[in-house]
């Protein structure tokens, strides 16, 4: 049986879908104004594993993984650059796209753009505000977390946390320092759309939201991203759907750990900031996909360029030990590969069975590398 450590409880739990005939994920894509980094990358790699397990496991598996198209920072480069908005976000969800492809990942299901799903947002809003878990104020429409009386369960965050972890300031429309935006108005030179609340635009944490429920239904098996969206992003997700549903929003929260770079964190300001599309000038994509995978992907990892080199050199010699080498047909499943990865996707437990298995049978080896993209 596949475990998962579940962001929600605290502890690793066995998996068990909503429906086994259709097991449904959702992972927090990229916003589109520059490159890629590989702690962006790192969540992606996970998750394209995991996705490869569940594919061996159920017959129907979907993967929603979404683009937003429209934020702060998308309006600043534009600005920047002196580019529409569109010709920006298009050109890097291209380059994003070609760079994770290049690591071994598969295309999701579904790549669902925020820009697209503005009238499913307004909606949501309109429902919580009809619930009373939302208001609007100044022109802005916001949440309000004394409403939800389970907020902060996913980050376990005291309430002084919450208010000093949302990385917004207490304006002067808020009624509670901790209610977060749904909406905001647009100024005269940004992107808007029409609500009911005048023109504007959505807030981030409303977009992912609107795109499961719409696209995989309000109640889902996995979500995942890296730990620096359990709070607020996650935290204000789940808050947003369950007001909306009264029910659960998602069973297993899958959260990747950090990157570190060479033992520091990973910053503009360090100069540090490993791109993947620079990488990929430098090395191959299995080889960066092979090093983001060195540590169990709930920890830290420490991107070195030791651990880069260590990755090509064990890649060229498993070539050498597998070339002509045909690919096991046997139940993968049965795979002390495949047995490994089930204990909550232990990359290091599953190299070690892959090791032995290269020395006494090549073609199951060849099997158990396939399934960890390599």
């Amino acid at each position: 049986m596949l475990k998962l450590y579940n962001t929600a409880s605290r502890t690793k739990e066995d998996f068990v879908p909503i429906d086994p005939d259709h097991v449904k994920l959702y992972l927090c894509g990229p916003t589109v104004y520059s490159y890629a980094h590989i702690g962006n990358a790192r969540n992606v790699v996970v998750f394209d594993v995991l996705r490869n397990i569940l594919d061996a496991l159920y017959p129907k598996v979907t993967l929603v993984r979404n683009v937003t198209d429209i934020d702060d920072k998308i309006i600043e480069a534009s600005k920047q650059n002196n580019e529409p908005i569109d010709v920006i976000t298009r050109k890097f969800e291209q380059i994003y796209n070609d760079d994770m492809g290049s690591l071994g990942v598969r295309i999701p299901t579904h790549t669902p753009r925020a820009t697209d799903y503005v009238v499913q947002m307004v909606d949501m809003i309109k429902t919580l505000i009809d619930k009373g878990n939302a208001y609007e104020s100044e022109g802005h429409v916001l949440f309000s977390v004394p409403s939800y009386e389970a907020y902060g369960s996913l980050s376990r965050r005291p309430k002084d946390d919450q208010i000093a972890g949302a990385r917004v300031e207490v304006a002067s429309y808020k009624k509670d320092p901790a209610d977060f935006v749904l909406w905001k108005p647009s100024n005269a030179d940004e992107p808007a759309w029409d609500s009911p609340w005048g023109r504007g635009r959505p807030g981030w944490h409303t977009e992912c939201a609107a795109m499961i429920h719409d696209i995989l239904g309000t109640h889902i098996d996995i979500h995942g991203g890296g730990e620096d969206l359990i709070f607020p992003h996650h935290e204000n997700e789940q808050a947003q759907s369950c007001c909306v549903t009264g029910d659960k929003f998602v069973n297993y929260w899958v959260h990747n750990g950090f990157v570190q770079v060479e033992g520091e964190k990973m910053s503009k300001s360090l100069g540090n900031v490993m791109l993947i599309h620079d990488l990929l000038k430098q090395t191959s994509g299995r080889a960066i996909r092979l090093t983001l995978l060195m540590a169990h992907y709930p920890k830290p990892l420490n991107w070195t360029q030791n651990a880069l080199e260590q990755s090509q050199n064990m890649l060229a010699k498993w070539d050498r030990k597998l070339e002509g080498v045909e690919t096991a047909t046997s139940d993968i499943k049965q795979n002390p590969v495949f047995i490994a990865l089930c204990d909550d996707l232990n990359i290091p437990k599953a190299m070690a069975a892959f090791n032995t298995l290269l020395k006494k049978d090549p073609p199951l080896a060849k099997q158990g590398l396939a399934l960890m993209g390599l």
